[in-house]
């Protein structure tokens, strides 16, 4: 939250520095010219250009809130790209100004304390209103990057809040600041962060389908930097900086940034050049235009400064309801154990928010549901009675009904509703218990057969280390491990059996000394580091009861059909985490022989999940197919004979590469536990 505080807090900083400077000339300015009266036809301008400011942000919410997932990416890019020229050109057009800014203001009071009461009300707001507007722009930018809007909210607010008392210290002469360098210091700061939101919003463009490229990358750094690390974090919230860029992100952040830095450097040193002196303009006469003629009929104080600011939200308010916006409540639907859509209409097509109430007596699971498919376009889960909770999702052309299931209770379907329009809206096809049944079977017997091999090699190696023949054993070890690594799918049943054939020394008081560090680790450790066979014999023995134990227990552990899924991306989050650091080497070197197996392993699992996938994400099979090729050549190329390659051999382009692709397959597995998430919507 706070690394993508800094931009807005930078942004409100200067923006209301900038305008707080405007505001206090006019306050002063009127003061020494004796014309008090007039003051409250400042603020009422003030409180308009405030108004307007904040109309304008309401609008850019709730237009984006009514479009489509790929319009939203299409409509925020192009507002990022409009809100870098704007906070480009306010920081060019302050960096000329700084040193004139007051005479200029001064000028422009003096002309419309002459011309009246609207004129000075007009003056005050145009030149706080562009940087409400600006602010307005660049602060909703911001928050769409960072994907939540309480820590640009709260930077940008302590930067108002600091720039309200610096510029009150002016006023009263607490403070003396150069304007001329705060405002070039932080210029060359925002110019950082606009190129960023310049990236951004690309990106936006390219997923939105305005600009190609989408999947040109020219910089894939997700399998090798953590994006979750503090580092990582600041980076991208600050400057808008991932670790995966298209050509066309990097390209224009280096043009602009090379660009418009020389020449805003080069404009610095060029005002550095003595200026010329400005004449000062006459004083008013003392009281000019603040008394009404006589006679006249004088309008209540509240009316002007009311209206001024009812006038932009109201405007603001036709726009959303005229635009057709679906901002969260505009439909709520009522869910029982007896009743499901009670108050469902027809919605307009776009992204909507239904409020969903539970007037029964059991907490439900609610979805919206495509009737003639059991397609799912939204759920929420554990909705408790009593309780109202959003469900937002993407309306295209097609068939809706809501399905809700009570707890303990029979499912209830409402009516259908059917929304003209183009399809196009994403949709899961659920999953139940009894689809999973066949590929958990399938794959149950594959992890016996591999369990019957893994019984006959650990056998093997406990006779090699009894009979002293210890390179056999090194070899034999290997083979054994790979086969129990191809395994991983069936971790979560292997319960107790895993820490005693595959634990590590990570956590034991001994550490590799430890009584409890048993199985194929502690056999690796003795294996590479000079132990004898008199000192592995037990170890070896223990490792080969414990599979034969295993291979016996298997067939009667419960298997959650549900866990299954979620395998395909767990086998290689491990892989990432333990093998391809080095972490679970105990002398062999052979961390990538067991990625390699690691992989083969979740082959065999996508292989059994492929119908279910195919049928619900024809596209991403074929993705991930190219991702396990490219890992699979990466590991190939390490492998060389009879011998791996040890991680902390590898140079740095070929680990990066390693981490790259792994990290990519993790990415493209992600949808996986979602697509087959067992529902109980499906029927």
């Amino acid at each position: 939250m706070w690394d993508d505080a800094f931009p807005s807090f930078l942004i409100g900083l200067r923006e209301g520095l900038e305008g707080g400077l405007i505001v206090s000339i006019l306050v002063a300015t009127l003061v020494r010219a004796d014309a008090k009266s007039r003051l409250p036809q400042v603020w009422t301008g003030v409180l308009a250009a405030v108004a307007l400011a904040m109309s304008f942000g309401a609008v850019l919410t709730f237009t984006a809130a009514s479009l489509s997932a790929t319009a939203q990416e299409a409509f925020g890019g192009s507002l990022s790209v409009i809100a870098v020229a704007f906070v480009t050109a306010m920081v060019f057009w302050m960096r000329r100004s700084a040193r004139h800014l007051s005479g200029e203001i001064k000028e422009k009071v003096t002309g419309a304390l002459a011309m009246g009461a609207g004129m000075l009300i007009i003056t005050s707001f145009l030149a706080v209103g562009r940087e409400g507007l600006e602010t307005a722009l660049f602060l909703w930018t911001t928050a769409r990057a960072a994907g939540e809007s309480t820590g640009p909210m709260i930077g940008a607010a302590i930067g108002l809040v600091l720039a309200a008392a610096l510029c009150w210290g002016l006023y009263r002469r607490v403070l003396k600041i150069n304007l001329t360098r705060f405002f070039t210091a932080t210029g060359v700061v925002l110019i950082v962060i606009a190129a960023g939101v310049l990236g951004y919003g690309l990106r936006d463009l390219q997923e939105g389908g305005v600009l190609p490229g989408g999947t040109a990358y020219a910089v894939d750094l997700g399998g090798s930097i953590d994006a979750g690390s503090w580092y990582s974090t600041l980076v991208q919230g600050v400057f808008n900086l991932t670790p995966t860029m298209t050509w066309l992100q990097v390209v224009a952040y280096a043009l602009y940034l090379v660009v418009v830095m020389t020449l805003f450097v080069r404009g610095v040193r060029g005002d550095r050049t003595p200026a010329a002196r400005r004449g000062s303009a006459p004083k008013p006469a003392k009281g000019a235009g603040t008394e009404p003629a006589a006679g006249a009929r004088r309008r209540p104080a509240w009316v002007v400064p009311v209206a001024v600011v009812a006038v932009p939200a109201v405007l603001a308010g036709l726009i959303v309801a005229l635009g057709g916006a679906g901002p969260a409540g505009s439909q709520t639907v009522a869910v029982s154990e007896t009743e499901c859509g009670k108050g469902f209409t027809a919605p307009a097509p776009g992204r909507q928010t239904f409020r969903m109430h539970n007037t029964g007596d059991k907490t439900s699971e609610v979805y919206l549901v495509d009737p003639a498919t059991d397609a799912v376009y939204g759920e929420i889960e554990g909705l408790a009675p009593g309780t109202t909770r959003d469900l937002v999702a993407t309306v295209a052309g097609g068939s809706y009904a809501w399905r809700c299931v009570p707890t303990g209770g029979r499912a209830v379907t409402s009516r259908a509703i059917r929304v003209s329009g183009a399809a196009g809206a994403t949709a899961v096809v659920p999953v139940s218990e009894s689809d999973l049944t066949g590929p958990l079977k399938t794959y149950q017997a594959y992890v016996d057969r591999g369990l019957a091999v893994l019984v006959t090699q650990t056998r093997g190696l406990s006779d090699d280390i009894a009979s002293g023949h210890l390179d056999a054993a090194r070899t034999d070890w290997l083979t054994a491990h790979r086969t129990y690594s191809s395994l991983g799918a069936a971790y979560g049943t292997f319960e107790d059996f895993d820490k005693k054939i595959n634990g590590r020394a990570d956590g034991l008081p001994g550490g590799v000394a430890d009584r409890d560090f048993t199985g194929f680790h502690r056999i690796e450790y003795g294996l590479w580091h000079g132990q004898s066979a008199q000192q592995l014999k037990a170890p070896a023995r223990q490792l080969a009861d414990a599979a034969a134990g295993l291979r016996t227990a298997f067939p009667t552990q419960h298997f959650d059909p549900g866990d299954l899924p979620l395998r395909a991306h767990e086998i290689l989050e491990n892989t990432l985490q333990f093998e391809l650091t080095g972490d679970t080497d105990q002398g062999s070197g052979t961390e990538l022989a067991t990625a390699d197996a690691n992989l083969a392993g979740t082959r065999e699992l996508l292989t059994v999940l492929r119908p279910l996938l195919t049928s619900r994400a024809p596209r991403l099979l074929p993705t991930v197919d190219a991702d396990i090729a490219r890992l699979q050549q990466l590991l190939d190329a390490a492998h060389h004979g009879g011998s791996w390659t040890p991680v902390d051999r590898l140079d740095a382009t070929t680990r990066a590469r390693l981490n790259g692709a792994t990290g990519q397959l993790l990415e493209d597995l992600a949808p996986v536990p979602d697509l087959l998430e067992i529902r109980k919507s499906a029927r």
